[in-house]
């Protein structure tokens, strides 16, 4: 999938930034289609770059919230990546376990100039060794399973440290796809796509962050990610 909004931009400027990049995303079963879709939408008007969306095979993907996501071509027909993007959700348990997927973020990850994750994602980075000695972050309910795999938690809606971009929970890679464009492609053609796809969040309800949520509120949340958080620490811990 190349840009199709290379018409917005100056291309002299951005063509020598992000020339045929090649950004990839990895899908599994069980996968938060926001963690994809939402950097998704970003960075594929990336100017010059290319999106793979790449799977174990072609099949389509569920996703957590019953729609099926189409891979366009599978690890094993994959081209060399600047770019990795490892999406969460529920499914990363089953993920981290599965030796192909793991061998594949490994591989590719090593190998790319930008290494990212989005939500629980950060787990499948760091079960593959990509996070050892960085500052991360993932999904606030999370956070605490971070040094399990080799990472220092860092406050931040998105947290860079040298070519890893590691986003928060499910909306926080819109942002975290806006913070790389930046860098690689500068603040205008940034605010470009912004304006491009009217991004202006203002909903209306200010719980998205357990700071501004009440101490029912987290109690109750806490309870609800109980289960998936000891799922994911034995995961983990192998």
């Amino acid at each position: 999938m190349v840009s199709g909004d290379l018409f917005l931009y100056d291309r002299s400027e951005t063509a020598q930034r992000a020339h045929l990049m090649n950004i990839g995303f990895v899908l599994f079963p069980n996968v938060t289609q926001l963690d994809f879709t939402g950097p998704l939408q970003v960075l594929h008007r990336m100017p010059g770059a290319t999106t793979h969306i790449l799977s174990r095979t072609l099949d389509p993907v569920p996703s957590d919230c019953g729609l099926s996501l189409v891979p366009t071509g599978t690890f094993a027909s994959a081209p060399a990546l600047d770019m990795i993007v490892v999406p969460g959700g529920f499914g990363v348990v089953e993920a981290i376990g599965d030796t192909e997927t793991l061998d594949f973020v490994r591989s590719a990850g090593t190998a790319a100039t930008y290494v990212t994750s989005v939500c629980t994602g950060a787990f499948l980075l760091g079960a593959a060794g990509l996070l050892d000695g960085k500052q991360a972050t993932t999904h606030w309910a999370y956070t605490a399973l971070l040094p399990l795999v080799g990472a220092t938690y860092a406050h931040g809606r998105w947290v860079q440290d040298g070519n890893t971009y590691t986003g928060g929970g499910v909306t926080a890679g819109i942002d975290f796809a806006f913070g790389i464009l930046a860098d690689v492609c500068g603040q205008q053609v940034a605010e470009a796509i912004q304006l491009a796809i009217e991004y202006d969040p203002a909903p209306p309800t200010n719980t998205g962050h357990p700071s501004r949520a009440s101490d029912k509120l987290m109690a109750m949340m806490n309870k609800r990610y109980g289960g998936p958080v000891d799922a994911m620490r034995a995961a983990i811990s192998g």
